[in-house]
């Protein structure tokens, strides 16, 4: 199966700035595999509230589950860059989705085992796969056409993959929180025939919802296989003649602040989206059961979907820059209301957040690895490797949840969108990089 595409070109050159997407088949396939990654990644939203109730877990040994996730894009991103300069774009994305596919599969024998260790190993493998993904797919979306429209491509594709996240709580309330979970005392009060049967009853509501997750990775990985792909070789390693090293990249400012931007982001967004089905659910808040919850958090990611099929069309006219900005300033007074008030007010105001995410990662993404050339693919790999932010943040407002309640925890999400609103205003902005040490660096 093979669709032919244009012959590539450098990108950002003249004869390819009359085209928003000089490549729109390959758009086509790449934004299917950021639905996929979305979903996986979202229904981790799901599986934590289900995790916490059937082992009895505090929110600090819950958000172990986000450490693990995000915590392989900060340990397997370099390697997964390294592998995506060894194989190109499209074979990277193949072993991306192999990977992931391997990963999913592992939740069949960590729900029979009922091991919390054995769903946090399924996790990292599955992370690691989409980390390859990520490291790949992302910058390539960017140089699918010209330099100037290249936030608003990726933003068009990040649409795809929220419109995955949004249909992931759905589907994950249905098939997973939909079982009653029961306390350790109706557990003590069960017969062993009937605990038996309960324990199947809970592993076939992970089982079954991830192997067929499983057998759609595989399928796309051999459907990406023989789709044939631009290479676009001359922004990865193979066109860097001169082998720039990472620290040579970290010299250009805007890489620099873009890894933290990253970071703060994604932890924010990551810290929102996980605790929010037990943050409705509070009878301050929304006294929603967690089932009902899921669906709520569906709009939050739903809103992230339709934030950015409209951010896409404002960043074709608008400063990427000062949209960032706004958008971050105004994240920062929906955490602020939703931390001072109760209600439908708390519970509304932290659920707009997600239509102001929108922009946000493949914004910082894009002003991140702009005017780099060769240097893109490694670029790539640091930005792709501060999503430990959705691993970090989390946890950590995980142990202040603990301490001082999960709804005063959510000042950490206001200083990450702080933060954000100075890489939008100064942060992004191109500086010349300063000269290396004697020697160079690598």
């Amino acid at each position: 199966m093979a669709f032919a595409q244009p012959t590539s070109t450098a990108p950002g050159t003249p004869a390819r700035g009359e085209h928003y997407t000089d490549f729109p088949m390959a758009m086509g396939v790449l934004s299917v595999i950021f639905f996929m990654w979305g979903f996986l990644t979202c229904l981790n939203d799901i599986l934590i509230p289900h995790l916490k109730s059937i082992f009895q877990l505090s929110y600090a040994q819950v958000m172990l589950v986000q450490f693990t996730f995000f915590g392989a894009y900060f340990l397997m991103a370099l390697p997964a860059g390294r592998l995506v300069a060894a194989l190109g774009y499209k074979k990277g994305i193949v072993a991306g989705l192999a990977i992931a596919s391997v990963g999913a599969l592992g939740f069949w024998p960590a729900a029979g085992l009922h091991l919390y260790p054995a769903f946090l190993g399924a996790l990292f493998v599955l992370a690691t796969g989409i980390t390859v993904l990520q490291v790949a797919a992302n910058p390539y979306v960017a140089l699918l056409g010209p330099e100037r429209t290249s936030s608003s491509r990726l933003t068009l594709a990040q649409a795809l993959n929220s419109f995955g996240t949004f249909l992931a709580p759905w589907f994950g309330g249905l098939l997973i929180l939909s079982n009653v979970v029961k306390s350790p005392g109706e557990l003590a009060a069960l017969e062993p025939a009937q605990r038996l049967l309960y324990d199947t009853q809970q592993a076939q509501a992970v089982q079954g919802p991830y192997i067929g997750l499983a057998v759609v990775l595989f399928l796309l990985a051999v459907f990406v296989w023989l789709f044939r792909l631009p290479a676009l070789s001359e922004a990865t390693d193979k066109g860097d003649h001169a082998r720039h090293g990472f620290a040579e990249v970290l010299r250009h400012p805007h890489v620099l602040f873009g890894v933290l931007g990253i970071f703060f982001y994604v932890g924010a967004e990551v810290s929102i989206g996980s605790f929010m089905v037990n943050y409705l659910s509070m009878p301050e808040i929304g006294h929603l059961s967690e089932q009902q919850a899921a669906g709520y958090v569906s709009w939050y990611w739903g809103g992230a979907m339709i934030g950015r099929f409209v951010g896409s069309a404002l960043m074709a006219k608008f400063s990427p820059r000062k949209l960032l900005a706004a958008f971050a300033a105004i994240n920062a007074l929906l955490v602020l209301t939703t931390m001072s008030s109760s209600g439908a007010l708390a519970m509304y105001s932290i659920i707009a957040i997600g239509l102001f995410n929108s922009i946000m990662f493949p914004t910082i993404f894009a002003l991140g690895i702009e005017r780099l050339g060769p240097m893109t693919s490694k670029a790539s790999s640091l930005l792709i490797m501060a999503i430990v932010g959705g691993a970090i943040v989390p946890f950590v407002q995980g142990v202040f949840a603990d301490r001082i309640g999960l709804q005063h925890a959510f000042f950490l999400p206001l200083l990450c969108y702080l933060y954000i609103v100075f890489y939008g205003l100064r942060g992004s902005r191109i500086r010349s990089a300063p000269a290396p040490d004697a020697g160079g660096s690598r």
